[in-house]
Order: C-alpha cells, then sequence, then structure tokens
C-alpha cells in the first residue's frame, strides 16, 4: 500500500470509530430492574425499582417463555407522578415493546405495574423482564 493510501485509511477509520464512540454514548447503558411471571390467565405485578439505581430516559419490557396479552402498564415515577404507557396488545415469546421514552429528562422510577396474562392457548408461565436505558 502507499503512503497516500495507508494515510487516507487511517483517516478513514479513526473517522467511523469516531461515530461509532458516538453512537454508543446516544445509546446509552440500557440496565436489568427487574422481572415478574404471569401467573394467571390476568395477573397484576409490580416491579419496585429503588431509587439508588439513577435515573432513566426510556424502558423496554422483554417476554419470555410464552406470549403476553398486555392489558395496560404504568411508571410510576419518584417525584409522585405517573406514565400510562400503551402497548400492543399481544407480545410473542422472545420478542420485546419497542424503546418506550419516559417523559422530560431522565427520570428517577420507583415501580412499573402491569396488568396482563396468559395468552390464550399457552399453558407455560411466562416471564416479563424489565430494562431500563440511561
Amino acid at each position: 500500500m502507499t503512503r497516500l493510501k495507508t494515510a487516507r485509511f487511517i483517516r478513514i477509520f479513526a473517522l467511523l470509530a469516531g461515530f461509532s464512540e458516538l453512537s454508543q454514548a446516544q445509546k446509552g447503558k440500557w440496565q436489568y430492574l427487574g422481572e415478574a411471571n404471569v401467573d394467571g390467565a390476568v395477573d397484576h405485578d409490580n416491579i419496585v425499582v429503588t431509587s439508588a439505581r439513577g435515573s432513566y430516559r426510556a424502558i423496554q419490557i422483554k417476554v419470555e417463555k410464552a406470549p403476553i396479552e398486555f392489558d395496560r402498564v404504568v411508571v410510576h415515577f419518584a417525584n409522585g407522578e405517573s406514565d400510562p404507557i400503551q402497548i400492543r396488545s399481544r407480545i410473542p415469546a422472545g420478542a420485546q415493546t419497542r424503546v418506550i421514552d419516559l417523559p422530560g429528562d431522565r427520570r428517577v422510577i420507583q415501580r412499573v405495574e402491569f396488568w396482563y396474562g396468559r395468552a390464550s392457548g399457552s399453558s407455560k408461565r411466562p416471564k416479563v423482564r424489565l430494562f431500563a436505558l440511561h
């Protein structure tokens, strides 16, 4: 490789590395907050989050083992406010919700409340796992 090509390659590599770091900073870091099992056809659970975990700007819910029919989800914040979240009614096993942005700046989550049930035709106990984005 000639010196000119080598210099061009190094500049392109440095530029791409910079974009990669910027992209990672914008993505933030996902943190696992807790999980709950759907025990019956209809269930109501809370995942409690301590304020020591920090503040977040988005959440995502992952479903494992069997599909879940969501009725509603409410995020309760440390300042006493709540935010009801619209989720499509059925999330299949192995899938997750969209990234759900929380209103305002980063927020301290106190708990997330779920009203849901097993999707019809499933005998397995589904599990939801809650993640939040710093």
